[in-house]
C-alpha cells in the first residue's frame, strides 16, 4: 500500500485511514522511527507486550507489583 501524505506544522504526519485500519493502529499508540537508507521507516508497538511475550515463551507473563 503506497499513498502520498504531505508534511504538516511542526513536521506531523497524519497516517492515512486504510494503513491504520490494516495495521490496526490507535490513536496514543506509540511507534519507533528509523532512518533506513534515505527512508523513514515507522514501526508500531504492540499495545500489549506481555502478551506477546507469552506468546513467544509459551507460558503466561505477569508483572510483580
Amino acid at each position: 500500500m503506497s499513498e502520498e501524505v504531505v508534511i504538516g506544522r511542526r513536521y506531523t504526519l497524519v497516517i492515512p485511514k486504510k494503513a491504520r485500519e490494516e495495521l490496526n493502529l490507535k490513536e496514543g499508540q506509540r511507534v519507533m522511527v528509523r532512518v533506513d537508507d534515505g527512508r523513514i521507516i515507522l514501526e508500531p508497538f504492540p499495545w500489549d507486550p506481555y502478551r506477546v511475550l507469552e506468546e513467544i515463551v509459551m507460558e503466561p507473563y505477569e508483572e510483580s507489583k
